[in-house]
């Protein structure tokens, strides 16, 4: 008997992990006891598992370029199972195309910065029409190509990934809000609405206007890939601002 009393006197208090356990055990058999089924959770424990892994699709897409954007490694980056991005995603061309349109929102940013820069440039000329319209127009091609040039992962995916996420010629008119700056317009709109300026201050006819955007697109597009891709691959960054003036100055005087 004696060596018995000595056995209950020896057992220890339970620690703090075997406590949480039987916490949870306890209250798991009071919810069944009432009929309670617990909920799975709806959310992930770093909260928008979606915008987590886009994010982190920009960051592969600006090092590699569309083709990095790959389902495993936004996930490992995410830090979720791969199977949790099918939540949001059905396949790697669903995420790819959700990194485009971010990619896209970020050109649009692009332009309106430098449209802001115009206009503190503008000063007491903002009353000036003509000065504002292509102040405007020199802000989107200058924006477009300084993002070109300072991101250009992060442009390809936006610009040539289109093949790859099967998008039809209409996607770049379509207001959508996830490819769209902080004035809600996207690249091409931006395009637009300098060139509606245009008109609207006298510099460019109006039976002139129609199908203008893709010729002023084609121009600063085109520059941008030769020095992505191309045979001014490689030319030092003063050199192609410099080109860059040029062809925007060009765009101008061809309208």
């Amino acid at each position: 008997m004696h060596r018995n009393v000595d056995s209950v006197h020896n057992i220890r208090e339970p620690d703090e992990e075997t406590r949480a356990v039987v916490s949870s055990v306890d209250r798991l058999c009071t919810l069944c006891a009432m009929n309670v089924v617990p909920q799975p959770r709806s959310t992930y424990r770093h909260g928008d598992l979606r915008r987590a892994l886009i994010d982190a699709g920009l960051e592969l897409a600006r090092a590699g370029g569309p083709q990095a954007v790959v389902l495993r490694e936004a996930t490992r980056r995410a830090g979720v199972v791969p199977n949790a991005a099918y939540r949001h995603f059905a396949s790697r061309l669903d995420l790819l195309a959700a990194v485009r349109s971010a990619a896209i929102a970020r050109v649009a940013v692009a332009m309106e910065k430098e449209f802001a820069r115009a206009q503190r440039r503008l000063g007491a000329d903002r009353a000036d029409d003509a000065r504002i319209a292509r102040e405007s127009l020199r802000a989107v091609g200058i924006g477009y190509l300084r993002f070109a040039f300072t991101e250009p992962g992060l442009f390809r995916t936006a610009f040539v990934a289109a093949a790859q996420v099967h998008e039809g010629p209409q996607a770049h008119r379509d207001a959508d809000p996830a490819r769209a700056g902080t004035s809600g317009r996207n690249p091409f709109q931006l395009l637009g609405d300098a060139l509606d300026r245009y008109v609207a201050a006298g510099l460019l006819p109006a039976d002139r206007r129609p199908g203008a955007e893709y010729l002023a697109w084609s121009a600063v597009h085109g520059l941008a890939m030769l020095a992505l891709d191309g045979p001014l691959r490689g030319t030092p960054r003063t050199a192609l601002r410099a080109l860059g003036e040029r062809i925007v100055e060009m765009v101008e005087r061809g309208l």
